[in-house]
């Protein structure tokens, strides 16, 4: 099989073909205004020689742009408003936050507790393992207790 291709397979003046092929459209109409060249105002030769400015329907511009007010400031921006408190931690996170914290200190330094590493190591990653699950299981899937009877949208 001859990977290369037969001249004789395609048309040998492309151009030609393309030319008879956008003659066609031409005669299909494809491609016209919708009006004749007649019926162009001089106005609309005007607007090709400078695009008109989009309006909003009040008449402004409908892109506000550095020209359109001198006097504002180009270093103002948006500042974002303070975000709220964190919430305060309940006593069963707090706990859960001391386990993983100790669990750390006896995994770093077991001779604290006067234990040795092969003691300690285990021991540490047990405390800490627990104290993630504790956080694990507190956390919530339904809406906070005091939310009313309407919980909106539940997927």
């Amino acid at each position: 099989m001859n990977s290369r291709r037969d001249p004789t397979d395609g048309p040998e003046d492309v151009d030609a073909t393309f030319a008879e092929i956008v003659a066609g459209l031409e005669r299909e109409g494809v491609g016209k205004r919708a009006w004749s060249d007649d019926e162009v105002d001089d106005t609309e030769a005007e607007d090709e020689a400078e695009p008109a400015k989009p309006t909003r329907p009040e008449g402004g511009p409908a892109v506000a742009t550095a020209e359109d007010d001198p006097e504002d400031d180009p270093d103002d921006h948006y500042v974002p408003p303070e975000p709220p408190p964190l919430p305060v931690l309940r006593p069963g996170t707090i706990a859960a936050l001391v386990l993983i914290l100790l669990g750390v200190v006896l995994l770093v330094a077991p001779g604290l507790f006067g234990l040795t590493g092969a003691i300690g190591t285990p021991l540490a990653l047990v405390v800490m393992c627990s104290g993630a699950g504790w956080l694990v299981l507190r956390m919530r899937n339904g809406p906070p207790p005091d939310s009313g009877w309407d919980d909106g949208a539940v997927l």
